[in-house]
């Protein structure tokens, strides 16, 4: 019996002759089927930068430089730059609840202030300012310092605003010329997941991204 399965090429079977006769005739064709196509694309390739180039001497420059600058120069200027004028009401409206609060806190330090020193200098001059009678000595320095430390800390929020319109106008300018792909969708949701703990399912929100084929 052995004797006979080695002679025939059957293992469990299967004749691997034949089989493995098969397999090469299969594997020739493929080769054959890829490569022609294979040939197709590489000469579509080489003409593709040409392609490519002309698309690009169409397209207008934009420069992330230009508008750094003119956002430097006045906040929303590098916005209407780049065509995103809905920002800008946004940035002076930043810029205008910032400056309320940088007046509103240097006008009540100043008071503060003026009616601390005039109570530790001991003055007897009249004076209009009506926090030397309603606050003592320690609420009049605990009011100075508390409206001397929120308009120092608009002031830098001032500053860090101004730099976000900058780097907000350099980035837009940077995506300005970027196509997103129709085949990418971003969908918010209703989901199901499990408790990480117990593995029980609980209800929320699902923020997810989709490739679309």
């Amino acid at each position: 019996m052995q004797n006979k399965l080695a002679g025939s090429g059957n293992i469990s079977g299967v004749d691997w002759s034949r089989f493995t006769g098969k397999l090469i005739c299969v594997l020739t064709i493929a080769i054959f089927t890829i490569a022609i196509p294979g040939n197709k694309l590489m000469a579509q390739g080489e003409e593709k930068p040409a392609q490519k180039d002309v698309k690009n001497d169409t397209v207008k420059p934009h420069s992330p430089h230009k508008a750094t600058i003119y956002s430097m120069a006045l906040p929303g200027l590098g916005q209407a730059y780049n065509k995103k004028y809905w920002k800008i009401p946004i940035i002076y409206a930043g810029f205008g609840t910032l400056g309320y609060f940088i007046k509103t806190n240097t006008d009540e330090y100043r008071k503060f202030r003026n009616a601390y020193e005039y109570v530790v200098n001991e003055k007897e001059e009249p004076t209009d300012n009506p926090y030397v009678e309603r606050y003592d000595e320690d609420a009049l320095k605990r009011g100075r310092d508390y409206y001397r430390r929120n308009m120092e800390l608009n002031y830098i929020f001032s500053a860090i605003w101004y730099f976000i319109n900058i780097m907000d106008a350099a980035v837009d300018a940077h995506f300005y010329n970027y196509n997103v792909s129709d085949d990418l969708t971003l969908e918010l949701g209703p989901a199901i997941n499990n408790q990480w703990y117990n593995q029980r399912p609980y209800g929320g929100i699902s923020l997810t991204l989709k490739i679309n084929n």
